[in-house]
């Protein structure tokens, strides 16, 4: 808890546009930190408080995320944070380099974040919602940018822990990841001026239901950055798997770029545009030492890297801005 009593002196003050789901966020804290519901929660936290106490002589959060530290670290030393830090596995979103220990994580995020950021509207001083974060790896970008308050949201508990072994040595007082997912923030606050949702909405059953939440959240005039799955056709049609989408069983609706944009106009956003439309690349998304579980080149066709194992169009990823 200690680790978002900043957070909550910020948004419990008189007036703060997030102070109603202030009031919710200790209840959300216990339950989704709870170490009776994961069986590796103590190992997480074992491992966190095994590292070693290092003075921090540098933080880099522009160009990469990055953690320097003045004191002499003997290979030995290095080689235990390494250690530690794979107890927290898997790590999906990154990479990120504690005292040259190169976390190569599964998704090379910093590719992604390279393509959006010039498209966005300036950070800086901004409130920010990242909804699906994973271990905040966009959240710490968002923050080199200058945003005023990043909150980052997942229920994936490893994930969260990956964030506060961050914080240990970060100790941000703008930055935070909470175990929730968007059900979990308090309807119509209009409290952001840019909300995220990056890799979500093929997740969700009702992707309506989702963009609406995303309405909700955003101020007047405020930006949404959109990520997720589509299908390369120019009439207005979505693709529902049978069952699993490249061996995921949680993907519901992939439709192409023109009904998605019909989508946000019915749920009133403005100023619609895609900015980045990619094909994920084995590059791209893979598996590392830091993340040993199959990835995206298991998940393909093996005859055709077009298709993926089901037959379906391989992952291909919109990137839309639109304001409320």
């Amino acid at each position: 808890m200690t680790t978002y009593n900043s957070l909550l002196k910020i948004i419990n003050t008189e007036g703060h546009p997030l102070r109603s789901w202030g009031k919710l966020i200790p209840d959300q804290l216990i339950s989704g930190l709870d170490p009776k519901r994961f069986g590796k929660f103590n190992q997480w936290q074992t491992a966190i408080n095994n590292l070693p106490n290092l003075t921090i002589s540098n933080i880099e959060l522009n160009t990469e995320v990055k953690l320097s530290t003045s004191d002499s670290i003997s290979e030995k030393t290095i080689e235990n944070i390494k250690q530690e830090l794979k107890q927290l596995h898997p790590w999906r979103k990154g990479p990120f380099n504690f005292f040259d220990v190169k976390i190569d994580t599964e998704w090379r995020s910093d590719w992604k974040w390279d393509r959006i950021k010039d498209h966005l509207k300036p950070l800086k001083g901004k409130i920010i919602l990242d909804v699906g974060c994973g271990n905040g790896y966009h959240c710490w970008r968002m923050a080199g940018l200058g945003a005023e308050l990043v909150i980052g949201i997942d229920p994936t508990a490893v994930f969260v822990m990956q964030y506060q072994l961050m914080q240990k040595y970060i100790q941000s007082e703008n930055v935070f990841v909470l175990p929730a997912g968007i059900d979990d923030v308090p309807k119509n606050m209009q409290a952001f001026d840019t909300v995220f949702s990056m890799g979500v909405l093929y997740h969700r059953k009702s992707p309506i239901e989702h963009i609406m939440q995303l309405h909700q959240c955003l101020k007047p005039e405020g930006e949404l950055v959109l990520e997720t799955l589509i299908i390369e056709k120019d009439s207005d049609e979505v693709l529902l798997p049978k069952d699993r989408y490249a061996q995921m069983n949680n993907v519901w609706f992939i439709p192409t770029i023109p009904l998605l944009i019909k989508w946000l106009e019915r749920c009133k956003f403005k100023n619609i545009r895609v900015v980045d439309v990619n094909q994920t690349s084995v590059e791209e998304q893979r598996q590392t030492e830091w993340m040993t579980f199959n990835s995206l080149s298991d998940f393909l066709d093996p005859e055709d890297s077009n298709l993926t194992i089901e037959g379906y169009p391989a992952p291909k990823r919109v990137v839309v801005l639109a304001e409320k």
